[in-house]
């Protein structure tokens, strides 16, 4: 397949703008993977918020990152856009919103974009040389971000590429601390917070999945960010499981986040990013969904093919190595930021989901039914 763009020669060098969260970021890798199959003597760059970048770590596909800061003033902006002037053939806008925009318009020779279809106007086509409608109501971020293939005219490689450790020093000193053997006793690696709290399961039922798990013979890390509320919510559910349970949380960069998920047997986590990530490994993977939409944001499944949907809106489904496991209402999912309507809301399709689904699930999944 040749490119309307480039049918002549291949582009020099090739920019991917993602301005949003860590798991926008991770879930635009598809479209890198896809650029750099099609163009694979091509180096590509990834410009992202400052923060985010930790999720491309090890990334074989993005030759640089460059991390600019998400609340600037506007001659920041203008700096950071100055400095990236024309200095790529191509620029892709990864995210619908205008700031991406603003930075492909000035980073790129040839650009194209993701757009909402209520804002294909006279200035996006200005400047946009391509532009393809975020389906962003209806189909995976995954999908909707793999239509700039099309626009391009390369063929689509719908592969997740999560961070890694590269550095076998690092990985060494990783598994040093862990404190187990692997061979020995099988890992379960669970991620308990998540950035907003209507997302969030509830400690008592983290506390019986660790018991279940421990007397089947697995050992339990609990993996997490450096926020202090995060640490201590980990901290709440080590202490409510008592017992020996290996407590990473804070202490763990996103790509060494990854090697453990990698080693674990079973990963349970809710709608975050590091949940994507796990999914992303291949590692058996629980998803526990209850507010958001897992049409648009389920993880994807290891090997999952382009262009189909993995995950219906309502409804709990096992694909490939992802079991995507929905909390029960008639209101689920809601789409909205819990019961009221905030971030720090419950939801009580979340804070009612029982214990023994979450354990039924886990013991399909590890093949112990």
């Amino acid at each position: 397949m040749s490119s309307p763009f480039f049918a002549s020669r291949p582009p020099r060098s090739i920019l991917v703008v993602v301005t949003r969260r860590i798991g926008d970021v991770l879930l635009t890798t598809p479209i890198v993977r896809s650029l750099k199959a099609k163009w694979p003597d091509t180096p590509i760059d990834m410009l992202v918020f400052r923060g985010t970048e930790g999720v491309l770590e090890g990334n074989p596909d993005v030759r640089r990152v460059i991390a600019v800061a998400q609340r600037a003033r506007f001659a920041e902006r203008f700096a950071d856009a100055r400095r990236i002037w024309r200095r790529y053939d191509l620029a892709c806008a990864a995210v619908s919103s205008d700031r991406p925009r603003f930075y492909t318009w000035f980073a790129g020779k040839k650009r194209v974009g993701l757009v909402d279809p209520e804002r294909v106007n006279w200035l996006t086509r200005f400047m946009l040389t391509g532009t393809a409608l975020n389906q962003h109501g209806s189909v995976h971020t995954v999908n909707s971000t793999l239509a700039l293939a099309t626009v391009l005219g390369i063929p689509p490689v719908p592969q997740v590429v999560p961070p890694a450790v590269v550095d076998e020093a690092q990985r060494a000193r990783l598994e040093g601390r862990l404190g187990y053997v692997p061979s020995r006793q099988p890992l379960i690696a669970l991620h308990p917070y998540p950035m907003f709290a209507y997302k969030r399961w509830h400690v008592d039922g983290w506390a019986r999945l660790i018991d279940w798990l421990r007397e089947r013979g697995f050992a339990i890390v609990l993996t997490g960010g450096p926020a202090q509320d995060e640490r201590d919510y980990a901290q709440q559910v080590a202490d409510v499981a008592g017992g020996a349970v290996i407590n990473l949380v804070g202490q763990l960069s996103l790509a060494e986040s990854a090697e453990v998920m990698r080693m674990a047997k079973l990963f349970v986590g809710p709608d975050t990013g590091a949940t994507h990530i796990a999914a992303a490994t291949g590692t058996p993977t629980i998803a526990l969904f209850g507010p958001s939409d897992p049409v648009r944001w389920g993880p994807w499944p290891c090997g999952w093919p382009a262009g189909v949907d993995p995950w219906a809106l309502r409804g709990s489904a096992r694909h490939g190595n992802v079991y995507l496991l929905q909390g029960e209402g008639a209101c689920v999912p809601c789409r909205a930021e819990g019961c009221f309507r905030h971030i720090e809301s419950p939801s009580e399709c979340l804070t009612g989901l029982d214990v023994r689904r979450v354990i039924a699930a886990a013991a399909e999944m590890l093949a112990l039914q």
